[in-house]
């Protein structure tokens, strides 16, 4: 039932609860926000408030795994309000949040919160009599209790009320500060239902609304709720004479609502009844409506040229109608036709077919008395020359046009805010806009066809221009002069690949309150003009501008936060640039700078520095002052010697540098822990910093073991020339993962009970390495090794063994901690001897034909992979076995397997029946709904079928 309490509860549990939480978000009307924007838009809305990230952007079905892992590490409350089908919880990423975390959904169907697994299902009761006293009196006195001389009259209300929070709240703002006699009156237009219904009791109290108040109620319920409350503003303002302070009215009668206090709302059931109280004036002529949004009667009126000078308005979800050929006179007859909102659904697909169609006519006529005009996929080459000193917002996205309107046509925009011409991909040009001194909003975004703008001898100061979007238009050469527009906040231009300039030459940006220019991936952009005066930008998005040679000085820019700062893959830029001193972070990674210089040292506050791939050579030794910097990446810059750093290092990565030698003594870089010295062309090593813990000199031309310190706790030696390994127990005590995969070891003698990671992978070892009992993890895959033979009290820590690809035929291992063994592609022709502990076991690819498997053998293996192995027989008797792959194998016969329930771990993939397919073949990561949860390879004769 609407209006009975449930987004109120909600919000009071939320209130309530949510300071336990890290992160707590509460959001309204999902199922009308998903019809407008789209399940995705909303994800990603979500997703980057509870990540604190601007921009998210996912159009997947699933979120991706760095955005899964992030989630999964914060405990988050989150309200999804109004729900209406269980996918659209599943969608929104719960699962993937961190323990602890609570979701309360709201919903008018029960079924949808039992679809939705919800743990616990509470029904909102109607509030009793003293409960509905007390928040009725709330409303109609601002007090809990009733004046004595409107106590029955009170009462009566409430029992009228029927416990309904929502009828209690507006039929109290109602009558608030209304005489004794104006209450009687009231109580006498509900007796003229025997029993009223909550919407008749609402819709008594729209009656006593004057005509100003009845008019802009029913304007938002037919047309602008969810619209943002300042645009809605200006529309109604400017058709009615103290609009303003009849939104405030009805927000007082609680009427209307903000959601987030940018956007305009009302209830559901308040919008059925303002939507019914129009359509009950015309239910046979629709023509004769004065607000139309039902798609029946607003195809009627269309299709048959049926409009009047009654229609005041029409809204269309153009999905629910069938094709229309438009004729250019279709709105000729509707003179006060005010707002045209023709839209396609955010959830309908990508390649929509438009709806309405230009019956072979370049434009069509409109009405001027027109204030807002909403219509995607217009379908019109252009608009008509009509009088627009009415018209307050232009959106026509996706439309057709090839231009808006001739430059002789002389439009007077004068009160225009805001132009919405994105995905316009025939569209050439932007016209004289020097009428529009009140535009606000300029999104152009995907016109690939947008070459310029106005001509550069209109020189416009579109004063009141806050944002401008031409985002991914890929031709557009050149930004006009925007030193007029001195209110500009944002300006857009990613991805313009042909953009060569920004205004010209000798432009100055002194826009005061501008806050983020992005011009990242425009390839051809070689210079940014000065931004001297844009004292407040926050965001300067740069990254992978690939012919930018330098930047505008940015040293005064307090407010530039370092994460907005995106400098990375602006391959051209040969200049350290001028950047705030408040920089903590700075990333140069891939730019053609070639020395770090000595003003380096005005970054007094810098803590990270990535000049990765970049062509410094030479470091100045002002670094060194630097006493907060803890991270310095030169990774594969051609730097020959080791550079002065500070020793307030935590992390330095050397890789790829043509470095030979490293020797660190004691009393030096002493805070430094992560050293990575990955493919340079170090030989000899001498470090004897106690405070290293990591050390990658993986394929480096090394011989020797190197010269390390006690202290490390993982190494990492892959790929090197070293052919021997011997660690006594007393030699780096604190190793705990050493990767020697393939180098040229050939013997091992590892004594180190620290050890708990190993990794000698396709090492040409022949023979099983002498290792410390204390390993967990062990990988020998691609080794020549051929036996292994592993009895109860060796190696009792190991609980994963790899040895995949390497020679083995003989396997007994008895190590009961055993839970991870991989045999895969080994020559071995028979089932190996293992431990009743394992839980995975991997013999794809194996030469054994027969699998018999009792259940009283390996009873806590959950995964057994046979796929593409010789196996022609199988009896697997195993309760506990979850997952079994059998792909690829040459069988005749259905194996014998246990029944086995479907896994419900995401991370899974099934080998099952797929329903679908006529062979009924097996398939990777399908659910079947037809099959009793048996997994396998389907037989010969199922295939004939």
């Amino acid at each position: 039932m609407g209006g009975i309490g449930k987004t109120t509860l909600a919000n009071a549990v939320f209130e309530e609860v949510s300071p336990k939480f890290e992160c707590r978000l509460f959001l309204k009307d999902v199922s009308e926000k998903i019809k407008k924007q789209g399940d995705e838009s909303l994800r990603n809305e979500l997703l980057s408030k509870l990540l604190d990230e601007k921009e998210i952007c996912i159009d997947t079905p699933s979120i991706s795994y760095p955005y899964q892992d992030r989630l999964n590490n914060i405990k988050v409350l989150l309200v999804l309000d109004d729900v209406s089908d269980p996918d659209q919880i599943d969608f929104m990423g719960v699962k993937y949040f961190g323990p602890g975390s609570k979701i309360i959904v709201t919903s008018r169907d029960r079924q949808v919160l039992r679809n939705g697994r919800a743990n616990h299902i509470h029904e909102v009761k109607k509030l009793n009599k003293n409960d509905s006293l007390q928040l009725f009196s709330t409303f109609a006195f601002k007090l809990l209790n009733p004046v004595v001389d409107f106590q029955d009259l009170s009462c009566k209300f409430v029992e009228y009320a029927q416990g309904s929070p929502l009828a209690l709240k507006v039929l109290g703002s109602n009558l608030y500060t209304k005489s004794k006699n104006e209450w009687e009156s009231e109580v006498d237009k509900l007796k003229q239902y025997v029993e009223p219904k909550i919407s008749q009791i609402l819709k008594s109290s729209l009656d006593g609304l004057g005509e100003l108040e009845k008019n802009i109620f029913l304007d938002v319920a037919c047309f602008f709720k969810g619209e943002k409350m300042d645009i809605v503003e200006k529309i109604l303002s400017n058709y009615y004479m103290g609009a303003m302070c009849g939104i405030r009215n009805l927000v007082d009668k609680c009427l209307l609502d903000s959601i987030d206090g940018y956007h305009i709302s009302m209830h559901d059931m308040l919008e059925e009844i303002g939507k019914d109280i129009v359509r009950q004036k015309c239910k046979e002529n629709p023509g004769k409506c004065s607000r139309l949004w039902f798609p029946k009667d607003v195809d009627q009126v269309l299709r048959f040229n049926q409009g009047t000078v009654s229609i005041e308005g029409i809204k269309l979800d153009m999905s629910q109608i069938d094709k229309l050929q438009l004729c250019p006179s279709v709105f000729e007859n509707m003179f006060n036709l005010r707002y045209i909102y023709f839209y396609k659904p955010e959830i309908e697909k990508e390649d929509w077919n438009p709806k309405l169609l230009a019956n072979e006519v370049d434009s069509v006529s409109l009405p001027n008395k027109l204030r807002y005009l909403c219509w995607d996929y217009f379908p019109f080459k252009s608009l008509s020359s009509f009088n627009s000193k009415n018209l307050i917002v232009l959106k026509l996205r996706d439309g057709k046009m090839e231009k808006l309107w001739n430059e002789d046509d002389h439009m007077d925009l004068v009160n225009l805010r805001e132009i919405n011409v994105s995905n316009c991909k025939n569209l050439r040009k932007i016209p004289n806009l020097s009428g529009a001194i009140n535009l606000e909003l300029l999104h152009c975004s995907n016109c690939e066809s947008l070459v310029q703008f106005w001509d550069e001898n209109n020189l416009m100061d579109l004063v009141n221009l806050r944002e401008i979007n031409v985002s991914n238009c890929k031709n557009l050469r050149k930004m006009p002069n925007l030193s007029g527009a001195i209110n500009l906040e944002l300006l857009n231009c990613f991805k313009c690949r042909s953009l060569v300039q920004l205004g010209n030459e000798d432009d100055h940006m002194d826009l005061v309150n501008l806050r983020k220019i992005d011009v990242s991936c425009c390839e051809n952009l070689r210079k940014i003009p000065s931004l001297l005066g844009a004292i407040n930008l926050e965001f300067l998005g740069c990254y992978e501008c690939e012919s930018l040679v330098e930047l505008p000085c940015l040293y005064h820019l307090a407010s530039l936060h370092q994460y907005n700062l995106r400098l990375n893959g602006c391959y051209s830029l040969n200049k350290f640039p001028q950047v705030p001193s408040h920089f903590c972070r700075l990333n140069l990674s891939s730019t053609k700078i070639k020395e770090v210089p000595d003003s380096i040292e005005l970054l007094h506050k810098l803590q990270r520095l990535s000049l990765r791939k970049s062509k410094v050579k030479k470091v100045s030794i002002n670094i060194s002052k630097l006493e907060f910097l803890h991270q310095l990446d030169l990774s594969d810059c051609p730097m020959i010697k080791f550079p002065e750093i500070p020793r307030s290092l935590t992390e330095l990565n050397l890789s790829g540098t043509q470095i030979e030698e490293v020797s660190l003594p004691f009393d030096s870089l002493y805070n430094l822990r992560n050293l990575n010295m990955r493919s340079s062309r170090v030989k000899n090593v001498s470090i004897k910093l106690e405070s290293l813990r990591q050390l990658d000199l993986s394929d480096c031309p090394m011989i020797q073991f190197p010269e390390i310190p006690g202290s490390l706790t993982e190494l990492d030696l892959s790929g090197t020339q070293i052919e021997e390994v011997s660690l006594p127990f007393d030699s780096l005590c604190n190793l705990r993962n050493l990767n020697m995969r393939s180098s040229s070891v050939k013997n091992v003698s590892i004594k180190l009970e620290s050890l708990r990671q190993l990794d000698l992978s396709d090492c040409p070892m022949i023979q099983f390495p002498e290792i410390p009992g204390s390993l967990t993890e062990l990988n020998l895959s691609g080794t020549q090794i051929e036996k292994v033979s592993l009895p109860f009290d060796s190696l009792c820590n190991l609980r994963n063994l790899n040895m995949r690809g390497s020679k083995v035929k003989d396997v007994s291992i008895k190590l009961e901690s055993l839970r991870k063994l991989n045999l895969s592609n080994c020559p071995m022709i028979k089932f190996p001897e293992i431990p009743r502990s394992l839980i995975e076991l991997n013999l794809s690819g194996t030469q054994i034909e027969e699998v018999s498997l009792p259940s009283d053998s390996l009873c806590n293996l959950q995964d057994l992979d046979m796929s593409g192995s010789a196996v022609k027989t199988v009896s697997i008797k195993l309760e506990s076995l979850r997952y079994l792959d059998l792909s690829g194998c040459p069988m005749v016969e259905f194996p014998e397997f246990p029944r086995i329930p479907w896994d419900s771990n995401p991370r899974r993939s099934m080998n099952t029946a797929h329903p679908s397919s006529r062979y009924r073949r097996c398939v990777r990561k399908g659910h079947s709904s037809d099959t009793p949860g048996y997994v396998g390879d389907m037989l010969e004769y199922v295939k004939k079928k």
